[in-house]
């Protein structure tokens, strides 16, 4: 779960992945002049996909998750917009704008609205919580390897293995999401002005988005030619001009029934997510005290969970300063610690609260089960308000397709990505190539290789980070055998 980005970069809640010249990129444009080419599959139609089936495949791509928003965004792009075409390319888009302004991780609050696009509420909370729970499961197994018995080598010679390898895959996103979105000349200054006031300025990431917004909104009303590329006119003129795919859910695939909006529907959504917060920070008061440390912890990371806006490393800051300084639960030292692990396993950046949680619990007691419980909680109250977003907001989303008056604000928005994008691979490049102040030749070697298999070999995400894995067990063999240094 590598660096999610922005404002110190905002998690980015970003994207992209396989084929270069052939397929079209993750991000790409929201306002098309080609299609994806039609392929002869012998597949089923997408529509024979039951809730079980998709399952699965929520489950399995959980568990390889890696790169942080770019690599995720780009890794359920790849899966389910070139591969199963289970929707299209601007169906996609379309959700991944709405995810990208929203508090939280955009790449598990996508998951689960393309869940929930194709099964309703099952499929939103079956989607996310299996792109969740292997990150739950790897970084709550690993602090506890932490709390018993420290670092492992075996462990930090492959996380200095995938490193490289996530850090390819932010480069890659940066250029596909680029050479496709970036078609005027305003959204190439959109996408330059976001990456310095990340970079530099360390403006927050909420101000630039509302700012790309309103630049969109008035460059759509008074010159749409600064916003759209001649000769796109939508959706509909897009898949007029070339063949239209088959996925499920098309550019003009009507939305399915639960998917139109309702007051009820928002009510319900909103009541169920009221309860889901309020009954377990009840019960936690009740068995702990309010003051207690497990519901301090609720209150504390519902409060995160709805000031995340930039994402986590615009986030972690407060987390740190609050849980070291104030609440005493971990130290500094450990904060990093939690940090590295977090960067290099599967799912969202943010998933480290669990290790903040766990080493609160640990410090209290040093007991493992209450260790885990605070884990638990903490993830909980973390990603609860993205499942209430997805599920509320949706509908009213899907609902917006066609109004135009939307399309300029999340075009430029779209454009805003590309600088986040770069903005993370900059933060990535010192730690990874210079751990030590030093260029690392090996890890600069990797990198290297990652680009070339996938921009050149056209390698998937997947492959790339097996490849990388294989590595660095190799390498901590080699350590093992004292035939490296």
């Amino acid at each position: 779960m590598t660096a999610s980005c922005w404002n110190n970069a905002s998690s980015i809640r970003s994207c992209v992945s396989r084929s270069v010249d052939a397929t079209p990129h993750p991000l790409a444009p929201r306002t098309l002049t080609s299609s994806l080419p039609a392929r002869v599959t012998t597949e089923r139609p997408p529509g024979s996909i039951t809730l079980r089936e998709a399952a699965r495949f929520w489950a399995r791509l959980g568990w390889v998750s890696f790169g942080g928003p770019a690599g995720q965004i780009a890794l359920l792009h790849s899966e389910l917009v070139q591969r199963r075409r289970w929707l299209s390319e601007r169906r996609f888009l379309h959700a991944l704008n709405y995810c990208m302004v929203l508090p939280g991780p955009e790449a598990t609050q996508l998951a689960s609205y393309l869940g929930w696009l194709m099964h309703g509420v099952p499929g939103g909370l079956v989607a996310g919580g299996l792109f969740l729970l292997p990150s739950v499961l790897v970084l709550l197994s690993l602090a506890s390897i932490y709390a018993l018995w420290g670092q492992l080598p075996v462990l930090t010679a492959l996380f200095w293995a995938l490193k490289p390898a996530v850090l390819a895959i932010v480069l890659q996103a940066a250029w596909r999401l680029g050479r496709r979105t970036l078609h005027t000349p305003l959204l190439v200054a959109i996408a330059l002005a976001a990456l310095l006031g990340l970079a530099l300025l360390q403006l927050p990431y909420p101000l630039l988005l509302a700012g790309a917004a309103l630049l969109g909104a008035l460059a759509a009303r008074f010159r749409p030619h600064w916003i759209r590329a001649a000769g796109a006119h939508g959706a509909k003129a897009a898949a007029i001009a070339a063949p239209q795919s088959p996925a499920l859910h098309d550019d003009l695939t009507p939305a399915p029934p639960h998917a139109r909006f309702s007051r009820r529907g928002l009510a319900l959504a909103l009541l169920a997510g009221g309860l889901a917060l309020g009954l377990p920070l009840a019960a936690l008061a009740l068995a702990d005290g309010w003051h207690g440390l497990l519901a301090t912890m609720a209150r504390f990371f519902t409060r995160v969970a709805l000031l995340s806006f930039g994402g986590a490393y615009a986030v972690l800051p407060y987390v740190a300063r609050w849980a070291v300084e104030e609440f005493g639960w971990l130290s500094a030292a450990q904060m990093v610690d939690g940090l590295a692990l977090g960067e290099t396993t599967p799912g969202p950046l943010i998933m480290v609260v669990a290790f903040v949680g766990f080493m609160g619990g640990w410090h209290e007691a040093g007991d493992l089960v209450r260790a885990l419980t605070a884990g638990l909680v903490v993830v909980w109250f973390t990603f609860l308000p993205s499942f209430v977003f997805i599920l509320a907001g949706a509908p009213l989303v899907e609902a917006s397709r066609e109004d135009l008056r939307l399309d300029g604000p999340l075009t430029a928005i779209t454009a805003v990505v590309v600088g986040v994008i770069v903005s993370l691979a900059l933060f990535f490049a010192g730690p990874v190539l210079l751990p030590q102040g030093q260029i690392d030749p090996g890890a600069l070697a990797l990198l290297l290789a990652a680009l070339v298999l996938l921009l050149g070999r056209g390698w998937s995400v997947l492959q790339l980070i097996g490849a990388a894995a294989l590595v660095g067990v190799l390498r901590a063999g080699l350590l093992a055998a004292g035939l490296l240094p």
